[in-house]
């Protein structure tokens, strides 16, 4: 790694790093181990994003947080001209070596502020393009199409490297020439820390099922609400568990007060967000994620093979990267209750199957899918840039 030296001690200088991020919580379940790794290798690291509720524990890490005003789906030009104009103030002020935006918003807005201030390296993190790419709504093909020029205007840069979670994505950019293959990287997924998720027995008693994330309806929530409708109706016995919260921001939010009828309806228990996954993991017999939303690889999904659980999740890319059918879960298609409670109702049916299922997924963590995997990539990819 090339880094400048300090002629009065011999050390090296301290490289920066800035992150930005639209949501702390975000940044606090999927980027935070990157962050501490940069700091235990000498990085200083600061977080632009916008802060909810976890300012506190961010900076007990040592991490520099400064408030961003982006809101994800605002589409206020004048608003949205003074996050631009913010950002490259705030890149002016900090400095940083590498810049690692996350999302198409930060992407976008980082990138211009990033260029327009000479920043050496820039790390562009896609999720899932799936949504942007396969929708048939017209507003969604036209923010495509103009997303697509945007980025082929901003991205081709020698000093820019794009990560991409599955190879579709991968290659949907390549096909649309939105960028150079040679400045693209496969990283799939955050990983899992296998000293926090490891192999567990399944509880005893009643199959506890478990949906794991943000609750929108483009996520499958309401296909799990109804094949659970299903197979209460066959008089099965079941537990069925949601953690997670609404997305405000997000059109696609489940509103509160339908949680709470399919509460009522003891259909499930609502447990909001929840910050020891492990410990949710080890109370759970399955783990269902009947999505459409366009995913990266769900982060979820590689927690649960990681703590041997048992996989229901849809046919689509992104999931199909770590569950492999009738391997160490099952796949649906999606927006197919019916088949969902097919293979739930299969997998309650069948303890040794769950268990054969879960010692597979747990192997396929260790082998492709662990966090440290994922560190070594990106701290790989910044050494690309010479930094």
């Amino acid at each position: 790694m090339m880094l400048v030296m300090n002629c009065q001690n011999d050390f090296p200088t301290k490289l920066k790093i800035l992150f930005f991020i639209s949501e702390d919580w975000y940044f606090w379940s999927h980027r935070r181990s990157i962050a501490i790794e940069a700091i235990r290798r000498g990085y200083e690291v600061v977080l632009v994003s916008r802060v909810n509720e976890l300012q506190e524990e961010i900076e007990q890490l040592g991490i520099k947080l400064i408030p961003s005003r982006l809101v994800r789906k605002s589409v206020n030009p004048f608003g949205e001209l003074k996050t631009l104009l913010e950002l490259i103030r705030i890149y002016r002020q900090e400095k940083p070596d590498i810049v690692h935006h996350v999302a198409l918003k930060p992407i976008i807005y980082g990138t211009l502020a990033a260029r327009i201030t000479n920043i050496p390296g820039i790390v562009n993190a896609f999720g899932g393009l799936g949504h942007l790419f396969s929708s048939s709504n017209w507003r969604t093909r036209f923010l495509k199409n103009l997303f697509i020029l945007i980025l082929r205007l901003t991205l081709n840069n020698d000093r820019i490297r794009i990560i991409l979670q599955n190879p579709v994505d991968f290659q949907r950019l390549i096909k649309k020439k939105v960028v150079d293959g040679d400045k693209l990287k496969l990283i799939r997924g955050a990983g899992a820390d296998l000293g926090y998720f490891i192999p567990t027995e399944e509880p005893e008693g009643t199959p506890v099922l478990v949906y794991a994330g943000r609750l929108l309806w483009s996520k499958g929530v309401g296909d799990f609400v109804h094949a659970l409708e299903i197979i209460k109706d066959q008089e099965i016995d079941f537990r069925a568990v949601l953690i997670g919260k609404p997305d405000p921001d997000n059109p696609e939010s489940i509103p509160i007060n339908k949680l709470e009828k399919w509460e009522e309806k003891g259909l499930i228990e609502w447990k909001g967000f929840r910050e020891d996954m492990a410990l949710e993991l080890s109370s759970a017999t399955m783990i269902v994620l009947p999505t459409y939303y366009g995913e990266g690889v769900p982060k979820i999904l590689i927690e649960a093979a990681a703590a041997s659980r048992p996989i229901i999740t849809t046919k689509i890319p992104g999931c199909m990267e770590i569950v492999k059918d009738n391997w160490n879960g099952l796949l649906i298609p999606p927006h197919k209750p019916e088949e969902l409670a097919r293979a739930i109702c299969k997998l309650i049916n069948d303890k040794d199957l769950r268990q054969e299922m879960g010692k597979n997924g747990r192997m396929l963590v260790e082998k492709e899918f662990s966090e440290e995997i994922v560190l070594e990539q990106t701290f790989s990819l910044y050494e690309e840039l010479g930094l």
